[in-house]
């Protein structure tokens, strides 16, 4: 065999050999502009750019991971160097591969530096930029900088990247991308245009994911691609490859019951069965339920969490309908979610919610997980058709026993209960005396020798309706005794009772008094009055009297009284003044000032004597003529 048959031979079999396997998400990565999904708004910005020349020399890339940071990057650094035999300037038009394009989307230009800011952390590595910068590139039009997770650069390297960054040599350009846009500093971010790149909706991501299974060849059902871009949560790289996995998983063909046992989730059909039959109150039968997808392989946790999840749904459709039309929702979901939001209440769907999140937060922390999900649900159906405490209060003021829904009922003795089972509504009783479980409304008369019933609930963690135990009165409460405030002086007077002697002050000296009705109090403010001065009065107000208290401002107003003081304080130094004693001291010590005058009735003079000021053992108190010489 001759040398040249041989190397044919080997050509031949090199040509032959399959290329190594690629996954879809390395695979189907986009090379322009054109190929990139969910992000018009930034195609637009930058093909507007780069058609005006206005191109900027620094960018920032924020957004969540997978929706195309990296590779917006490698997209501009090769339209930035895209060159061929009839184009030798930057656009974003990209029809055909240039003379540089392969290389920098393989990341093995010489120009096209990329680096990793996680392991590349420090002010020597920047420093490597630095001194680079200053050389023009190679063989490319500019010299592109990728900087991967630029939040982890420690902030000596962000400093001492800063003035090349501001002025940076024409042949040089920078492309920052990051998960954490909020710790890099506002000394980076004012140097470089800034594009957030959103999460793909679930529409786009759907018929992209359709698009590629068609180029592989691959099957899939819709309610399978539903399931991933779900999954996916708006990230093109996650449902990437989870498509990838679930491929190998069902040996070229993609199922919805595939994708939901490779991913652990629940049978969405069997978690909204669950949900109705915990809005029934049917405890028994969501137990059964339960251990059903228990043995069937589904994890409690996963079924709390996609319990939470339509929980979430419904109360979401019960204010914006149109949330069926989210391609990610199935038209089942979108049927049965929105004739619940019709049927239940908003407060049963936030308490329901509320012990949902409870419960996820137990099966953290149990070792039974499966006892912790059936702990759950029996106090999600016995909490969700029992009346509210409000509800319940006006069923008994309105009809007594006669108007109680079925199972609340009032019990003959204090330590009657229901059976707790079926509906759920014996876990709810009223304990009261014998007399007060007669039918009709109870006798006022009476009311103040029965005792006072007590809702029992057995809810578990407080997350359920009944766990406050209201107390539940057989005649309207007497309203408290209000506190008679006619005037700003028995308002402080009343915050002086009360030891508030922060209130007390801010009274006397912000409040100018206006009117004062039962309940409302209208004042005028000083310009020195605290903002939260009225707010607080209210609070205070409330937890003095028990009442609530409407405070408004309003101009004008009396003086205050601390204002009020002064005045009377001003007038009492002139009267003092002009008394002819006083003046006459004061005319004898110049300079002098009265500073405060006390006011004393006549009696109060005879009982307090003055006080009187005695020499002491060295005074003189002799005729200091005595003691003149004559001489």
């Amino acid at each position: 065999m001759s040398e040249t048959e041989g190397t044919d031979k080997a050509t031949t079999a090199a040509a032959d050999k399959p290329e190594p396997y690629r996954v879809l998400a390395r695979k189907y990565r986009p090379r322009s502009f054109d190929d990139l999904i969910g992000q018009e708004p930034m195609v637009r910005t930058l093909t507007n750019a780069f058609e005006t020349g206005r191109i900027a020399q620094a960018w920032m890339l924020t957004g969540v991971r997978g929706v195309g940071k990296t590779t917006t990057a490698r997209i501009l650094a090769r339209a930035l160097n895209y060159e061929t035999d009839a184009i030798h300037e930057p656009t974003i038009h990209m029809t055909g591969p240039g003379v540089h394009c392969q290389a920098i989307m393989e990341g093995r230009h010489v120009d096209v530096v990329e680096m990793d800011a996680a392991s590349h952390t420090g002010i020597d590595d920047v420093r490597e930029i630095i001194a680079q910068v200053r050389y023009r590139p190679v063989s490319a039009r500019y010299k592109v900088y990728i900087i991967d997770e630029v939040h982890m650069l420690s902030n000596q390297a962000f400093n001492g990247l800063l003035k090349t960054l501001e002025e940076p040599p024409e042949h040089v350009k920078f492309v920052f991308a990051t998960t954490e846009i909020r710790k890099v500093p506002i000394t980076v971010l004012s140097r470089c245009q800034r594009f957030d790149l959103r999460r793909v909706e679930s529409a786009t991501l759907i018929a992209h994911l359709k698009k590629i299974a068609e180029a592989e060849k691959v099957g899939v059902e819709d309610d399978a691609l539903r399931l991933i871009a779900r999954a996916a949560e708006g990230s093109v790289r996650d449902s990437l490859s989870i498509t990838d996995q679930a491929i190998a998983h069902g040996a070229g063909t993609v199922t919805a019951l595939a994708v939901r046992d490779m991913l652990g989730l629940a049978d969405r059909v069997r978690i909204i069965d669950l949900f109705e039959t915990l809005m029934a109150g049917n405890a028994a039968a969501a137990l059964k339920e339960l251990r059903e997808q228990y043995a069937a392989g589904a994890d409690p946790a996963v079924v709390i969490s996609e319990l939470a999840d339509f929980t979430h749904l419904v109360t979401t459709l019960r204010y914006v309908p149109e949330s069926t039309e989210d391609a990610a929702i199935s038209p089942m979901e979108a049927e049965r979610g929105l004739e619940l939001s019709k049927k239940l209440s908003i407060r049963t769907l936030g308490q329901v919610w509320q012990m949902l999140l409870k419960a996820g937060e137990e099966l953290r922390t149990t070792t039974t997980p499966r006892q912790a999900a059936e702990m759950a649900l029996i106090r999600i159906a016995h909490a969700a058709d029992l009346p509210s405490p409000d509800d319940l209060l006006r069923l008994i003021r309105e009809g007594g026993d006669a108007a109680l829904p079925a199972g609340a009922a009032l019990p003959a003795s204090p330590g009657g209960g229901g059976n707790g089972q079926g509906g759920g509504n014996g876990s709810a009783s009223i304990a009261a005396s014998p007399n007060a479980a007669g039918a009709g409304s109870p006798d006022p008369s009476a009311g103040a020798d029965l005792p006072q019933p007590r809702l029992v609930a057995s809810s578990g963690s407080g997350a359920a309706r009944m766990d406050a135990r209201p107390r539940l009165q057989t005649s309207p409460a007497p309203e408290p005794d209000m506190p008679a405030i006619g005037s700003i002086e028995a308002l402080a007077r009343l915050a002086e009772e009360r030891r508030d002697s922060l209130m007390r002050v801010s009274i006397r000296r912000y409040l100018r008094p206006v009117r004062f009705q039962p309940g409302r109090i209208e004042v005028a403010l000083t310009d020195e009055a605290p903002q939260t001065l009225i707010g607080d009065l209210m609070k205070r107000l409330h937890l003095w009297t028990g009442q609530r208290w409407v405070v408004t401002v309003t101009s004008g107003g009396e003086p205050t009284l601390d204002e009020r003081d002064a005045q009377r304080r001003a007038s009492l130094i002139d009267d003092a003044a002009s008394d002819p004693e006083v003046a006459a001291v004061l005319a004898a010590f110049p300079g002098a000032k009265i500073t405060n005058v006390t006011v004393r009735s006549a009696t109060d003079e005879d009982e307090v004597a003055a006080p009187a000021i005695e020499a002491g053992d060295d005074d003189f108190l002799g005729d200091p003529d005595e003691f003149l010489d004559d001489d």
